[in-house]
C-alpha cells in the first residue's frame, strides 16, 4: 500500500505485524470515501486466506476480512458509530459477500502484536474473545493526520 491517507501508516504497520507472525495479507485497501448516513469515514480492509495467509481452508474456505474504521461521530445521536476507530472481522462467503462484521476485541489503534494475537485466536478457535490492551506507538501522528483530514472534509 502507498501512504496517502491518514490511516495508511497504521494499516501498513498492522499488515507488517500480521506478516511477521505468518499471516501475509492476500489483499488490502484503504479509503476515505465510505459513508453510513451523510458523512464520510476512514476505513481499511485486509483480506486473509488459506493460500496467502496460511488460514485453515476447512475453517476459512473463502477467507477472513479484517475491517478498520474511523468515524467522525457526527451522526452518533442517529445511531451511527461514535467518534473514533474500531476493528471488526467477518468471514468471507463463496458468493463474494461476507458474514455480518463482529467486533475484534482490540483498541481501535491497537499495536500490531495485539491485532496479530487476536487474529491468531480467531483463526484457530473461530472466536476472538480475549480483550487485548495496548496502543500502537505511532497513534499520535495518525490522530494528527486524521484531524487534518477531518478539517478538510
Amino acid at each position: 500500500m502507498t501512504s496517502s491517507l491518514p490511516q495508511d501508516p497504521y494499516i501498513d504497520a498492522i499488515a507488517t505485524g500480521l506478516a511477521d507472525v505468518g499471516f501475509d495479507i492476500a489483499d488490502g485497501w484503504t479509503s476515505d470515501a465510505e459513508t453510513r448516513g451523510t458523512y464520510c469515514f476512514l476505513s481499511a480492509v485486509l483480506t486473509l486466506d488459506a493460500d496467502t495467509s496460511g488460514l485453515d481452508e476447512d475453517d476459512w474456505p473463502e477467507g477472513l476480512l479484517l475491517i478498520w474504521e474511523w468515524h467522525t461521530g457526527i451522526e452518533a445521536a442517529d445511531g451511527e458509530p461514535e467518534r473514533g476507530p474500531s476493528w471488526q472481522w467477518a468471514k468471507k462467503n463463496a458468493d463474494g459477500s461476507n458474514t455480518p462484521p463482529e467486533q475484534l476485541p482490540v483498541d481501535g489503534f491497537a499495536n500490531p502484536v495485539q491485532v496479530a494475537a487476536a487474529v491468531h485466536e480467531l483463526a484457530t478457535t473461530g472466536n476472538a474473545l480475549k480483550k487485548r490492551p495496548g496502543r500502537w506507538d505511532g497513534t499520535a501522528a495518525v490522530e494528527t493526520a486524521i484531524s487534518a483530514w477531518e478539517a478538510e472534509a
